[in-house]
């Protein structure tokens, strides 16, 4: 499960949060209101090392090497 970082469409409070899916729904743990994804920040594939030019964004992928 991955953790992956948050930010609030009402309040902008920025959070991370461990989640099942990256698709399942996050609600912010301030206003419990609905937050997105943010595309930031160093990813790591299964291996534990930095992929090359990696956005994060999995679903525009062809995969981590």
């Amino acid at each position: 499960m991955p953790i992956l970082q948050y930010k609030c469409t009402s309040c902008n409070k920025i959070f991370d949060e461990l989640v099942k899916n990256h698709l399942d729904e996050v609600l912010c743990p301030v206003c419990k209101k609905p937050a997105e994804r943010l595309w930031c920040g160093t990813m790591y594939s299964a291996t534990g090392k930095s992929p090359k030019k990696c956005s994060g964004n999995c679903s525009g992928c062809s995969g981590c090497g």
